[in-house]
């Protein structure tokens, strides 16, 4: 399986990409308690599957880095593909990673085939937030304003990975350690991750204008919040798709890569090649 890496610059910081596999390229954005590593269970499967794997860590995550200057996370998106010569893609996201390639997808559509949307976010849509959940987050600043970082990991890795509500432990451990392991570092004081510019206007209103095939997959121990943001697309994307995954939680993908990964590759092979 060819692999490369590949530092992108852009103002301000510089981007770590790799890139897995030969054929029509897929584009990954990351969960925002996670980086580029969250995929390595999906990859091998996408790339298998006769694609072209392109995945980076956004800025002040993994290996990117950045000033603390205003950025725009899916215009980094578009200079990834613009570094590896790459003019369209399928682009898939979990989390705030999802949200960001919908942003893309809505700023500029020709750069685009498909979106596989995870777990995420819709700019400017607010799903609300169960009394029990609001309780979780007040625990979670609780915790912050204590400056026990090590604790308030353990607390996102439970929200992110087991789920709200759920027992701590749910989900296997490699899991649950491997994105303790990549959130701990974003929580320090004086982690710089920049100023994030919001897409104007935001991408809920915008909807409507999405003419690609758009897969929404979410976990059904997810948020609320997340939950609801996955009906919402399914609702107002002409040709949307919804899919519940049983027994997972944010980080779907680490989770059941073959089966999100199958269902990416379900989505995108009736659109032939594309580069």
């Amino acid at each position: 399986m060819p692999s490369t890496t590949r530092a992108v610059p852009v103002p301000g910081g510089t981007l770590h990409a790799v890139a897995d596999g030969d054929g029509p390229p897929i584009l990954l954005f990351h969960a925002w308690v996670a980086d580029l590593r969250a995929w390595d269970p999906v990859v091998p499967v996408l790339v298998a599957g006769g694609y072209r794997a392109v995945r980076f860590d956004a800025r002040g995550f993994g290996s990117s880095t950045t000033e603390d200057v205003e950025i725009s996370h899916h215009a980094d998106g578009r200079a990834v593909l613009d570094a590896l010569g790459i003019r369209q893609a399928a682009l898939v996201g979990n989390s705030r990673g999802a949200r960001t390639a919908l942003d893309l997808i809505v700023e500029t559509p020709e750069r685009a085939v498909a979106l596989t949307w995870i777990g995420g976010g819709i700019g400017g849509f607010e799903g609300g937030e169960t009394p029990e959940e609001l309780a979780i987050w007040e625990r979670i600043e609780a915790v912050e304003a204590t400056g026990d970082l090590d604790a308030l990991n353990e607390l996102e890795v439970q929200l992110w990975v087991d789920g709200p509500g759920q027992p701590a432990g749910r989900a296997p451990r490699w899991i649950r350690d491997a994105v303790g392991e990549m959130n701990r570092p974003t929580l320090e004081p004086d982690h710089v991750t920049g100023r994030p510019i919001a897409l104007d206007p935001p991408a809920d209103e915008r909807l409507s204008e999405i003419r690609i095939p758009v897969l929404a997959v979410v976990g059904a121990l997810d948020t609320s919040g997340t939950q609801a943001a996955a009906v919402r697309l399914e609702g107002a994307v002409a040709g949307a798709r919804r899919v519940v995954i049983p027994d997972a939680a944010h980080m779907v993908g680490m989770e059941v890569p073959e089966t999100v990964a199958g269902l990416i590759l379900d989505l995108v092979r009736p659109l032939g090649s594309w580069s």
